[in-house]
């Protein structure tokens, strides 16, 4: 869980670095901001993943009972 999670935060600076990057490129600027971007979200996509119970992992969300 460690190791994932320092992995995780490396590929979230990394993405918000390269954002940041393509605003100082003469070229290809568009194309390393949304690299940047596409990992950002990634990263806290797979973050979300990992939890403990998972945060998108619901055992019981369509129960079928209206008045839950």
């Amino acid at each position: 869980m460690i190791l994932s999670f320092i992995f995780f935060m490396i590929l979230f600076l990394g993405g918000i670095y390269l954002m940041g990057l393509a605003q100082s490129l003469e070229d290809f600027q568009a194309i390393v901001f949304c690299a940047g971007l596409i990992i950002v979200s990634l990263s806290i996509a797979f973050m979300m993943r990992e939890g403990r119970n998972g945060a998108t992992r619901r055992s019981n969300s369509w129960s079928g009972k209206s008045t839950e």
